[in-house]
């Protein structure tokens, strides 16, 4: 029997997720990395500057699908993921929209072994053209995330402000 571990890497946005799996990759491991801006970037071509703001069941749709498809892809060892399908209901308790039904079905029926925290972490938060929440609103989101997956029986294990090394350390540690 083939032995998979899916670890599964959270936070609000700037919190430096891309940055570490970025390292968690160059050392080896299975990086599946966040699909949203692929979403976005397939509405701007299609004429809708920001889809999850202009359609957020659409966009929610478009992530779940993917991130279905990437937790389906690991097939053997250790698998990180930048984001989870948890998430896509927790953006919706941001918002304060309705989480359809098939969301929590979702989430519940795809388990990630190992769930990694980043905190909010102002001195490294930048905003970009596809991030449009501010440094206030990702403080947010990363409260509603930890507090989402606990909800859901997840244990998040907190990453410190460190550098990316040592959070690798830390991470490696911790598997």
């Amino acid at each position: 029997m083939k032995k998979i571990k899916r670890i599964l890497i959270i936070g609000g946005p700037g919190s430096g997720k891309t940055s570490v799996l970025k390292a968690i990759e160059k050392n080896g491991f299975n990086v599946h990395h966040e699909i949203s801006r692929e979403v976005t970037a397939k509405a701007k071509q299609q004429g809708i500057a920001q889809l999850f703001l202009t359609d957020p069941f659409a966009f929610s749709n478009e992530l779940l699908a993917g991130r279905i498809l990437q937790f389906n892809k690991a097939t053997e060892g250790i698998h990180f993921y930048d984001r989870g399908i948890p998430d896509i209901p927790a953006y919706h308790v941001f918002t304060g929209d309705d989480i359809p039904a098939e969301f929590i079905k979702a989430s519940e029926e795809h388990q990630y072994d190992l769930v990694f925290f980043l905190p909010p972490w102002e001195e490294i938060y930048e905003s970009d053209s596809e991030r449009y929440e501010s440094y206030e609103q990702a403080v947010v989101l990363g409260d509603i995330l930890h507090s989402f997956y606990s909800k859901l029986g997840y244990t998040p294990i907190p990453i410190p402000k460190l550098d990316v090394e040592n959070r690798l350390t830390f991470i490696n540690d911790h598997l």
